[in-house]
C-alpha cells in the first residue's frame, strides 16, 4: 500500500470536519459535498435523511378580533394524521424489459440528479427524475424506496405506500421499504400497520429516526389491539 503522509494542518482540518458532521449530520447533503456523499454511498455508508425543505413564512396580516381563524385543512391534525392523497399513480416501469448495463448507468445518473433535486427542496422535479430512472431500471428496489421517501416529504402517503409495496416485491429484505411505508401508514393513522412496518425496519437495520417514530406509534397500536380484544370478548359473551 502506498504510504501517504499528512501534515498536522491537514489532520486538524479533517478532525474538525468530522466533528462538525457529528454535530450537524445534515450538512452531508450540502450541494458542495456531493462528491464526498457519492463516495460514502459507494462504500455502503448509511447517510442521514435529507433535511425537510423550509416553508416560506406567510406575510403578516391584520388581526380581526371579531372573526375566528379558519382551520388550515392542509395542516396535520393534532395526532399527526393527514388527509390521504388521491393523485393518479405514477408510472412503475415495465417489469418485462431486460435492463442493460447502459440503462443501469443512465438510471444511476438520473437517481443522483433526483437526490440533488430533493436535497434542494425541488420535490416535483425529484419525483420526475426518480420516475425517469425507474423507467430505465424498473428492477431496482432502492429507486422505488427513494421515490417513496420523496413522496413522504410531499405528504403523499398513498403514493409512498404504492412504491414501497412495489419495492417489497423486488427485495423484501430492505429496511428502507418498511421505514417509509411505516411512516406513510403513520401519516394515515394506520397505527397497527405502521407499528408492524417500523418494527420490521428496526429489525433489519436499526435507525434512530425510525426508533423515534416507533416510540410514538407503538403505544397507539397497543391501545387499538387492546380495544379489539375487549370488543371480541364482549361479542363472545353474548
Amino acid at each position: 500500500m502506498t504510504s501517504i503522509k499528512f501534515t498536522n494542518e491537514q489532520l486538524k482540518g479533517l478532525y474538525e470536519f468530522v466533528m462538525l458532521c457529528k454535530m450537524h449530520p445534515e450538512i452531508i447533503h450540502d450541494k458542495k459535498l456531493a462528491f464526498f456523499r457519492e463516495w460514502l454511498e459507494s462504500l455502503g455508508a448509511k447517510l442521514p435523511d435529507p433535511p425537510m425543505p423550509s416553508q416560506p413564512e406567510a406575510p403578516p396580516q391584520e388581526e380581526n378580533m371579531d372573526s375566528k381563524p379558519e382551520p388550515n385543512k392542509e395542516a396535520p391534525s393534532p395526532t399527526g394524521v393527514i388527509e390521504p392523497d388521491v393523485d393518479e399513480p405514477v408510472p412503475m416501469g415495465d417489469d418485462s424489459i431486460e435492463v442493460t448495463e447502459e440503462m443501469m448507468g443512465e438510471a444511476n445518473d438520473l437517481r443522483m440528479k433526483a437526490m440533488e433535486a430533493m436535497n434542494e427542496g425541488n420535490l416535483e422535479e425529484a419525483i420526475k427524475l426518480f420516475t425517469d430512472a425507474i423507467m430505465k431500471n424498473p428492477h431496482s428496489a432502492p429507486l422505488f424506496a427513494k421515490r417513496a421517501s420523496c413522496f413522504i416529504r410531499m405528504k403523499k402517503p398513498n403514493a409512498a405506500i404504492r412504491d414501497c409495496d412495489k419495492a417489497a416485491q423486488i427485495n423484501p429484505d430492505s429496511a428502507q421499504i418498511y421505514k417509509w411505508r411505516g411512516r406513510a401508514h403513520e401519516f394515515l393513522g394506520h397505527w397497527e400497520k405502521a407499528d408492524k412496518d417500523l418494527a420490521q425496519a428496526l429489525k433489519l437495520d436499526f435507525d434512530e429516526q425510525v426508533n423515534e417514530w416507533f416510540k410514538d406509534v407503538h403505544p397507539k397500536a397497543l391501545k387499538i389491539a387492546e380495544h379489539n380484544r375487549k370488543y371480541q370478548r364482549k361479542r363472545e359473551e353474548k
